[in-house]
């Protein structure tokens, strides 16, 4: 059954948005992996658990969470069929027989009661239309005592080296942000305040905001990140000058293992009652 409250994130994640999301999925899979290790270690997935993982995009942390609970099991919710699609193809492909997906979205979701001993999310409870409706709907999920996990963004900031090199980028290809854009930005910031954190998690126990300093990685080298910048934008190649100006935009963060650009995290952890 699929129960979807957003019909704004549905439509780009089913879209634009979702097929670029899946086309790039090995890309963006290692821009987000700094966080993994925070996350599962606030998680403390045991051997056993039922896991939950919330807007689980191509699966690669359902699948972190299906070894780490096997003999247990992993569910990744997404509203996106075609990073569904992908996720359940390298899922197959890894041979993790313990990992299942489900199209849905986890806001309106009517998940069995008590389902689960451990809800987990890499960002993806900051699309939500309605927060506090959403994490009321996991904390039925999740059984008596069970944790919830996720990280989120803190406030980028204008001059953080992510927020400088997105707005040159957007300059060099003339972009004016458009209805989709601005609603991704949006959602992007709606947890940014631990404050409103707290706030759309009340009913939980032990809520706790802490801020992690990760380095998403953007490219095996200038050039890549550039391709993965451009494939935004299919068909629309910069002139030579405007290449160039990115390119050394990007250059100051190379690195022996990627483009990797630093970006602050918020990991919140609580516990259902």
């Amino acid at each position: 059954m699929t129960l979807v409250a957003n019909s704004r994130q549905a439509e780009a994640w089913n879209g634009p948005v979702g097929a670029h999301w899946a086309t790039h999925q090995a890309r963006y899979d290692a821009m987000l992996a700094g966080v993994n290790e925070a996350l599962f270690g606030a998680a403390a997935v045991a051997p056993g658990d039922r896991v939950l993982d919330v807007g689980c995009g191509a699966g690669a942390t359902t699948r972190i969470a299906a070894r780490l609970a096997a003999p247990g099991q992993a569910v990744g919710v997404d509203i996106s069929a075609p990073l569904l699609e992908r996720a359940r193809a390298s899922t197959a492909a890894e041979g993790v027989a313990n990992a299942a997906y489900e199209c849905a979205d986890a806001q309106v979701h009517p998940f069995p009661a008590d389902a689960y001993d451990v809800v987990v999310s890499r960002g993806g409870v900051m699309f939500f239309e309605d927060h506090a409706a959403a994490f009321r709907n996991l904390a039925r999920a999740l059984r008596p005592g069970g944790r919830l996990a996720f990280v989120c963004p803190q406030p980028p900031g204008p001059h953080s080296p992510e927020a400088r090199t997105l707005a040159l980028f957007a300059r060099l290809v003339d972009e004016e942000p458009g209805a989709e854009a601005v609603a991704a930005r949006t959602a992007m910031a709606s947890l940014s305040d631990p404050d409103r954190v707290r706030e759309v998690l009340a009913g939980y126990e032990g809520v706790t905001v802490e801020p992690v300093i990760v380095e998403a990685v953007w490219g095996r080298d200038v050039p890549d990140a550039v391709e993965f910048l451009l494939s935004r934008y299919p068909g629309r190649p910069l002139p030579a000058g405007r290449l160039a100006e990115l390119e050394a935009a990007l250059r100051p963060y190379a690195t022996d293992s990627g483009v990797r650009m630093r970006a602050g995290e918020w990991l919140v952890t609580a516990v259902r009652p």
